[in-house]
């Protein structure tokens, strides 16, 4: 059980996990979306916006993370509830968090745009660090259930250890099946991949 080591790619690659489900009907059966903190964190060095109260917004500027941004309510109205403008900002970061005092105000301010994305904004409680949440954001799967039986999502990147790396695949598959009607019995196939490499598969 060697670790593989593939080309060094100038960006960090992350590894991700993709489930192809059985008897399941996305027209008929139920929906689902559930997201846990994984054991080995950060999983990838995602783009996080925060919609921000004034001292929140002090916060994410003194981070000094280029990849952590803010917007405060004034931003947030110029945007004018415009569908094509929310989807832009819903595109330009992998998830989002906001304000407790902002949280309700998301629906007036900005439409169903981000909730539609899968990205409506986890709360910051005002004992939070920002640093922290981020850190909690960046090591945190999501699955939701759309349309399609295959579902994706990143569970760990190629610089962690093999160790991390199962840890994490492992917590991602059972909250995964713990959410389908017929557990395991909904799964078909299960691989993994790195950004650039190519599949393997772990579920047959």
């Amino acid at each position: 059980d060697k670790d593989v080591k593939g080309k060094k790619r100038p960006f960090q690659e992350t590894i991700e996990l993709q489930v192809t489900l059985k008897n399941y009907d996305p027209t008929k059966d139920k929906r689902f979306a559930g997201s846990m903190q994984l054991p080995h964190g950060p999983v990838r060095n995602m783009r996080v916006c925060v919609l921000a109260t004034a001292e929140h917004s002090k916060e994410v500027a003194d981070l000094a993370d280029p990849r952590v941004g803010s917007q405060t309510v004034d931003d947030l109205k110029k945007l004018n509830k415009n569908k094509k403008l929310v989807k832009k900002l819903a595109k330009k970061y992998h998830a989002f968090l906001a304000s407790h005092s902002i949280i309700k105000l998301i629906p007036r301010l900005l439409g169903p745009g981000l909730n539609r994305a899968g990205k409506f904004p986890a709360p910051i409680n005002p004992s939070d660090s920002i640093a922290d949440k981020v850190a909690e954001t960046r090591s945190t799967v999501k699955f939701q259930m759309k349309k399609v039986v295959c579902l994706n999502a990143p569970v760990a990147n190629v610089t962690q250890s093999s160790e991390d790396i199962r840890a994490n695949i492992v917590a991602s598959v059972n909250l995964l099946v713990s959410m389908l009607k017929k557990k395991w019995q909904n799964v078909k196939t299960i691989y993994i991949k790195s950004s650039m490499g190519p599949p393997f598969q772990i579920y047959f």
